[in-house]
Formats: C-alpha cells, sequence, structure tokens
C-alpha cells in the first residue's frame, strides 16, 4: 500500500521574509499577543499575524496557520494545530526578545567561516578528547576532575601529539573547562579555537590570526570599522599593530624592564599589566599584538634565541580583551619536564591541586616534535566583539547558569 504523501513542513518566521506574495501559506511557531498585537515568532524573526474572526488559539501557543502572505502579515484563515501555553519559556524568550536567536544564527555562520579559511590554507581539521588522563600544570589554569580524567582545559596536549605523529597543519573547535572562571567575558565552559602549523615561526600564526579576524569581520561589514558594545571603534585593516612587552611597560607603566620585573616581583608584573598596560592599549583604537614576552611567562614557548630574557609568545588585544595566545613552541623535552616540574612544586606551594606530569605528551616530545607555531583564540569572545556585544553569554546557545 502506498504511503500517504508527506505534508511539507510550514515556513517559519524569519523564512517567510523571503517569500513573495503568496495564498494557501502555511507557517508555524509561536503566537504571542501583547497590547493588542498578535505576532507568530520564532527564535529569529515575528510576522504580524491577523487571526480569522472567532479564532483565539491562546497567548504564547505553538501553532501552524494557514493563510495568505502580502509580504508583511499572515492573514490566518486556519489553525491546523495547535499547543496551548500560558507564557514563553524562559529559554525562548530569550532567545527572541533579547535578540540571542539571531546572533546564534551569526555565530554558526562565523565558525562555518572559520573552517573555510582554515581548509583553504591546508589546515585537517581534528576532534580532541573532552576529558582526558593527564592535563597541564600551568599555575594560572585550574583544572575540573572528571572521576580519574579531567575535563580538557585546552587541545594543546593533543594536538601537539599529532604534529609529532605527523600532521603538518592542524585546527580544532572545542569545547574546553576551567574551574573558577566566571564573568562576562569568562565562562567554566568555553569555546577555543586552536591550530598549529609546523616548520612555521611565531610571525606566521599570528599573521594567520589578524587575516582571520579581518576576514570575519568583512564578512559581516564592508567597512574595515569595528563598533563595540561601548559604542568605541576599533580600526581593523591589516596590518594589525605590534608591540613588545618591555615597550609597552616602558611606554604606559614606567618599567624600563618588563622582563627583569616579572622575574623578580610577578605579582607586581601582572598588577600594572592590568592597571596600566591593558588599559592603555584598549585606547589606541586598533588591534595589538602584545609579543616577546618575558621568559618567567613563557608557558609552553620557547625562548627568542637572540634574547633568552623574552619568549617568542604573543597576545592580542582587541576593544580592551585579550583574544588569544600564541607561541612559538617549545619542543625540548627536556626543558619542557623540567617547566612542568617547576610549575608542578609552585602549585604544591600554592596550596593547589597537582596534577601528575603529562607523560603522555612529554613522551611524544622524546620522540621529536618538529619546529613548530601555535595559537589558541577564545571563539566566545571573538564573536562577542564581532557582534557588537559586551558580554559572552549573549552569543551562546547556553550560558553556564542555564547549562
Amino acid at each position: 500500500m502506498a504511503s500517504p504523501p508527506r505534508e511539507a513542513a510550514p515556513w517559519a518566521p524569519h523564512e517567510l521574509h523571503a517569500l513573495p506574495r503568496s495564498s494557501g501559506v502555511r507557517a508555524a511557531g509561536r503566537l504571542l499577543r501583547e497590547q493588542g498585537e498578535t505576532r507568530l515568532v520564532d527564535a529569529f524573526a515575528a510576522i504580524a499575524v491577523s487571526l480569522a474572526p472567532g479564532q483565539d488559539v491562546g497567548d504564547a501557543a505553538l501553532v501552524v496557520l494557514e493563510g495568505d502572505w502580502d509580504g508583511r502579515a499572515l492573514s490566518a484563515a486556519r489553525v491546523l494545530r495547535t499547543q496551548p501555553g500560558s507564557s514563553p519559556a524562559r529559554q525562548w524568550r530569550r532567545l527572541f526578545e533579547d535578540g540571542t536567536g539571531a546572533r546564534l544564527w551569526r555565530r554558526a555562520e562565523l565558525l562555518g567561516r572559520t573552517r573555510r579559511f582554515f581548509e583553504a590554507e591546508g589546515f585537517l581539521e581534528v576532534d580532541t578528547p573532552v576529558r582526558s588522563v593527564e592535563c597541564g600544570t600551568e599555575t594560572h589554569v585550574e583544572p575540573i576532575a572528571s572521576e580519574a580524567h579531567y575535563l580538557v582545559t585546552s587541545p594543546e596536549l593533543h594536538m601537539k601529539r599529532l604534529l609529532v605523529a605527523g600532521v603538518p597543519k592542524l585546527f580544532g573547535l572545542v569545547h574546553c573547562f576551567r574551574a573558577g572562571e566566571l564573568g562576562h567575558i569568562h565562562s567554566p565552559e568555553f569555546s577555543m579555537l586552536e591550530w598549529y602549523r609546523s616548520f612555521a615561526d611565531y610571525t606566521a600564526v599570528l599573521e594567520d590570526t589578524e587575516r582571520l579576524i579581518h576576514t570575519l569581520h568583512r564578512s559581516l561589514c564592508e567597512s574595515d570599522e569595528l563598533v563595540l558594545a561601548s559604542g568605541a571603534r576599533v580600526d581593523v585593516k591589516l596590518p594589525f599593530l605590534r608591540l613588545s612587552v618591555r615597550e609597552a611597560f616602558a611606554r604606559y607603566a614606567g618599567v624600563s624592564d618588563a622582563a627583569e620585573l616579572a622575574a623578580r616581583d610577578e605579582d607586581e608584573y601582572f598588577q600594572r599589566l592590568v592597571d596600566h598596560v591593558e588599559p592603555a592599549l584598549a585606547e589606541l583604537g586598533r588591534p595589538v599584538f602584545l609579543i616577546d614576552y618575558p621568559a618567567s611567562q613563557a608557558a609552553l614557548a620557547r625562548l627568542c634565541p637572540g634574547d633568552p630574557s623574552v619568549a617568542e609568545r604573543f597576545e592580542l588585544y582587541l576593544g580592551g580583551v585579550e583574544l588569544c595566545n600564541g607561541y612559538g613552541e617549545l619542543t625540548d623535552p627536556v626543558e619542557q619536564r623540567a617547566r612542568c616540574e617547576e610549575d608542578r612544586v609552585r602549585r604544591a606551594r600554592l596550596g593547589r591541586h597537582v596534577p601528575k606530569a603529562p607523560e603522555l605528551f612529554l613522551s611524544a616530545l622524546e620522540e621529536g616534535m618538529p619546529p613548530a607555531s601555535g595559537n589558541a583564540l577564545g571563539l566566545d569572545r571573538l564573536i562577542m566583539l564581532l557582534l557588537g556585544q559586551g558580554r559572552i553569554d549573549r552569543v551562546m546557545p547556553f550560558p553556564s547558569e542555564q547549562a
């Protein structure tokens, strides 16, 4: 026996706007009546609706309507299906009334363009575990335990193992987790874009970064001017500004040698960075790369061959927001193991959890990691800035308080 023909899916409100005038249109969404006006809405858009006399389906009902579309409003002659409800759900109101739904649509577009950017450059997209038996040892990052594993704070250790195995260029869009991070630009769970190039110095991934951000912004706007939530304007034309940490501290914090200060008094170094340097960078009206960090702040970066008092490390500041952390990668397994042990001793001194040394990562380095550079970029922060928002929860489907 032949199956009955399937009914065509009804149009959603945001799809109806692209339709010419038509009769016999079916449209589905949530019906909302406020101040005498009836609207059919989804997460992204609304259309005006006039109901036939006697029709009453209740405020905020989920409905399918059939009628005529004149390009602006739907004259609904019939109610085909209805699921009554007295008020919108909190998540729906956030998506529609607050405009988050439209921003999520833009977010998806930006993620797609990010993938195409790296695919065009010959990068392989890779998935990395959400849980791992080992984690990094940096003192400024707190992992979250998950039974005998850790939720990953970064895909770095796994992606570098793939570099060792012979993948020359790779990237990933990854969910990461860090304890104790919650605020307008912080979340315990967040999205990270991370990528690596073998046989490339750190200026190569620095240039990847500025080209990516410029490309994403121009996909949203024909101008090189990015308007922030505060109304401030940032000129994102290429190239972005570059400023060494030493030069920035001398210019804005009255410190002649930032590397010496960081080695002698780390707390004072960070205080001057936060109180003087970062606010000054926000006033420049341009994205700024801070480059050549003090050796004591090298993390997993290699030291500059011509000046071992600083490391091949950079961070990008845009509108006062730190967006990324990039390195010329440390490939020396002996030095990397020594740094991990120093971190573990420091964590014990501070009374923090002390993870075991990441032996899978360290043993991969011992096999031989090629010269490489990489970058870790906070996607939620970047999307927030590109969409003119001031909080990352306004561009996330499920902020931490709703997850």
